[in-house]
């Protein structure tokens, strides 16, 4: 691996859609009882039916694990998973593992964005900051290493030079220093190669990262946003959502598509019972950091997309079947599988927290499912591990 003092859009390099081809998947495994009950293991039990739905479609998924949990992580996972021995505390791939960015030539380089915890929000955040390093160091991947602090899980974008991001966590001073839009928009303009930025005013309540726009809103397609969304006025999540639609209405791309907003019901709310508050180990824990919160930051948008799957988290049986619905009706060219994974929620994320797609160095900026075999199925909402 070797560091490239320049940027990737100087270079020619974009940041694929996710829905464009991968050549695998990156996860970290659940490990610390500060996030998580019980030592973790319900997460871990979660995290391995991921990574073993996604290894069914024949995806190449790579989970790192500690040398303490190694064993225990192999005997859990498929033997199609690659385990591999790899320090981290927090366990959310998306926001410390490297963003791939590829050329038109079939070369694959990683961003190495600075990881501070979410504006110090989370204890011990200085190993995670090296996961990205290390991670291109054992794949041989070329690096840049960014001057600012942006989690994957903080921006989303369409392939097609269109990124999607919330001002509460890209504004945040606590992660960077002075930060304005047109900073922020010039910065991932360098490392990402998208030349709009749309903006969101606020992420979800009660996120402890402070907005995320994954737990908020997603592409969906180019030209097509996700959209979390309640009708009950009531609710703190309105405002939040009615602001966003209001923020998307009438907003063009990068390629000036006038952006089509498709709603998803927001679950719950859900809130977190006193045995799983009771389950998470903090003795000895600092007493600055994110503290698992009653009110549960459960989301539909936070999904993971293949080429012609996408991993939905089941999290409020009233919402999860109208969910998948809309989900199958907006990605035509899917297959949507549900996965249970409210154990994942209670360390406050979820799948495409849990995820990091590795792009094929041979992916154009393409709409879901136009690169897909060409005997592929049509869509169907499912729930549960798709069968082997």
């Amino acid at each position: 691996m070797r560091t490239v003092d320049s940027t990737p859009a100087a270079d020619g390099f974009r940041m694929p859609a996710e829905w464009e081809p991968h050549d695998g998947c990156w996860m970290a495994w659940p490990q610390n009882g500060y996030v998580w009950r019980e030592g973790a293991r319900p997460a871990q039990r979660a995290l391995a039916a991921l990574a073993n739905a996604v290894a069914d479609t024949g995806e190449a998924v790579t989970v790192t694990v500690t040398a303490d949990q190694y064993a225990h992580a192999r005997s859990r996972l498929d033997s199609r998973v690659r385990v591999v021995e790899m320090t981290s505390w927090l366990g959310w791939a998306r926001d410390i593992a490297p963003t791939f960015v590829v050329d038109g030539t079939g070369r694959r380089r990683g961003v190495d964005f600075a990881f501070n915890g979410y504006g110090n929000r989370y204890p011990y955040w200085a190993t995670d900051d090296q996961y990205a390093q290390r991670v291109l160091d054992l794949t041989a991947t070329d690096r840049y290493r960014a001057p600012l602090v942006l989690e994957g899980g903080s921006f989303h974008v369409d392939g097609q030079g269109t990124a999607l991001v919330t001002a509460e966590t890209l504004l945040d001073p606590a992660r960077n220093d002075a930060p304005s839009r047109t900073a922020m928009h010039h910065l991932m303009a360098a490392y990402l190669g998208v030349t709009r930025t749309v903006w969101i005013e606020w992420g979800l309540a009660y996120d402890g990262t402070r907005g995320h726009v994954d737990n908020m809103a997603c592409f969906a397609a180019p030209g097509v946003v996700c959209l979390t969304w309640t009708d009950d006025t009531s609710d703190p999540q309105y405002e939040r959502s009615a602001r966003a639609l209001e923020d998307l209405r009438n907003v063009q791309d990068a390629r000036g598509r006038t952006l089509r907003v498709e709603k998803l019901p927001l679950p719950g709310p859900l809130h977190a019972t006193e045995a799983e508050l009771g389950g998470v180990d903090r003795h000895g824990a600092p007493t600055t950091g994110t503290v698992p919160r009653p009110r549960l930051t459960a989301s539909y948008t936070n999904f993971y997309a293949t080429e012609d799957h996408l991993f939905v988290p089941l999290l409020d049986p009233e919402h999860d079947d109208e969910a998948l619905a809309r989900l199958a009706r907006i990605h035509p060219h899917h297959t949507v599988v549900g996965l249970p994974n409210r154990e994942l929620l209670l360390g406050g994320g979820n799948i495409h927290c849990a995820t990091q797609q590795i792009p094929s160095s041979g992916a154009v900026a393409t709409g879901p499912g136009s690169r897909r075999r060409a005997a592929a199925s049509p869509s169907t909402a499912s729930t549960g591990t798709p069968t082997r």
